[in-house]
């Protein structure tokens, strides 16, 4: 048995992959060559040697593979077993690195999945548009009461008289317009930001950690 440290094997790992792709690129396992030759077409060398070179690579290629299929078994085994604590509560590695990348949008759902993130951009859009609304149409209705006014009232007159303007005000209050907002939605907003943010900080921590103090026997 061999123990290696997760971040080890992780390197290994990867390393792996580009080694194995590389030497299957590199790989001559078949050839031809005439009756009347001594050396097969591609690879000009012996027909004996040929074929020694081809078990050889062959073999060697599998054996990589082997060996990634113990580090990844050996690191998909560790992370089901692990566990990490954030302030959001316990996980095991492999559950706090799904949770990751689902908040990344780096999971199976890409974005889609990203619950939280989605949830925050429909809540601070929506809440910007309905505020300009507001804004835009309350704005309206000032210019529309000011040319009420100058209309009762003339643009020199110096003389107030209450009650035609009470009219005015009258159907200001009754056609402003107000925003709705049982959630008290920008608190909310400022509440999962946060709880987003700071998880995904201890994840990444926890994670890293973890695989800087754990080993996986090989």
């Amino acid at each position: 048995m061999e123990k290696l440290l997760v971040t080890q094997a992780l390197d290994e790992r990867d390393l792996l992959v580009k080694k194995i792709a590389d030497k299957i690129e590199k790989a001559n396992l078949v050839d031809t060559i005439r009756n009347n030759e001594n050396m097969v077409s591609k690879a000009r060398i012996g027909k004996e040697d040929f074929a020694r070179q081809a078990e050889s690579a062959y073999q060697q290629i599998r054996d990589l593979i082997t060996r990634f299929q113990k580090i990844d078994a050996a690191i998909v085994a560790s992370n089901a077993v692990t566990k990490v604590n954030t302030s959001y509560g316990e996980f095991t590695v492999a559950g706090a690195i799904s949770l990751r990348n689902r908040l990344r949008g780096n999971g199976s759902y890409d974005e889609e999945a990203d619950f939280e993130g989605n949830l925050l951009r429909k809540m601070e859009n929506e809440f910007r548009t309905q505020v300009q609304t507001a804004e835009a149409r309350n704005q309206k209705l000032q210019n529309t009461a000011e040319s009420m006014r100058l209309s009762i009232l003339g643009k020199d007159s110096k003389v107030k008289d209450d009650k035609p303007l009470e009219v005015v005000e009258t159907y200001v209050r009754e056609n402003t317009t107000v925003l709705i907002d049982p959630l008290n939605i920008q608190k909310q907003i400022d509440v999962l930001k946060e709880k987003r943010d700071t998880l995904l900080r201890e994840l990444d921590t926890q994670i890293k950690v973890s695989n800087a103090t754990t080993f996986v026997e090989i």
